[in-house]
């Protein structure tokens, strides 16, 4: 692979999608939040009046996703589906709920593939999401399995939830990341594993500076990373 690629893999609430903003930063590399694309089908899909089993309709709505991502002036992700903002709702529980549905369509995958190979450019890239070390970066030389007790996940989420202002219940949460593990875990195409030659970080009890240097000391002993 000629540009270096860092795949972070876990299960909801494992703190990937922080972690890789950071080292994207860090790094001046480029970011692909793959769950976000999951998220924008399934969003574009309700709003088109997709039945949720309607596979063929979310592969066609997956293959000419119209979706821009920007930052605002003070810095804050912004996110537009077909034009219209809908940054607030993306990260909901119920958005990821929807998106692991779709996501274990076998056509709704394909059709995001090359897209999401598309993310990686030079410098580098860092990939977070469920299949990015076993299915789309299977050459990337760092690749991180990112996990955490349920317990502490459901929290994080919780905490997440309420600083941005929307409702969470940390039980209903409790039982959401479970039901959303069984079924990325169990799903027939690309089920939600570590690669066989990922590092297994167990993040429970680590403050989020802490993880972010154990993945670049990491990258460090397998990329050249100038930090």
């Amino acid at each position: 692979m000629d540009v270096p690629v860092i795949a972070i893999d876990g299960p909801s609430g494992s703190g990937k999608g922080t972690v890789a903003r950071l080292l994207a930063s860090r790094l001046g590399w480029h970011l692909l939040d793959s769950g976000a694309l999951y998220r924008l089908v399934a969003m574009a899909g309700g709003a088109h009046g997709l039945a949720a089993d309607d596979e063929a309709g979310y592969a066609a709505i997956a293959g000419t996703l119209d979706t821009r991502f920007e930052t605002d002036a003070d810095g804050n992700e912004r996110v537009l589906l077909e034009g219209r903002d809908v940054t607030r709702n993306l990260r909901t529980e119920s958005a990821g709920a929807a998106a692991s549905r779709v996501a274990a369509m076998p056509s709704v995958r394909a059709a995001l593939l090359g897209r999401q190979r598309a993310f990686a450019a030079p410098p580098g890239l860092v990939a977070d999401g469920r299949d990015m070390g076993t299915v789309v970066f299977t050459e990337a030389p760092v690749k991180v399995y990112l996990t955490a007790s349920a317990e502490e996940r459901a929290l994080r989420r919780y905490k997440q939830l309420k600083e941005k202002g929307l409702t969470a219940n940390l039980a209903g949460l409790s039982q959401e990341i479970l039901d959303r593990d069984r079924r990325d875990s169990t799903r027939p195409v690309a089920p939600l594993r570590p690669a066989s030659d990922a590092v297994i970080l167990d993040s429970t009890g680590m403050p989020i500076d802490a993880v972010v240097e154990r993945v670049l000391a990491v990258a460090r002993s397998r990329v050249p990373v100038d930090l």
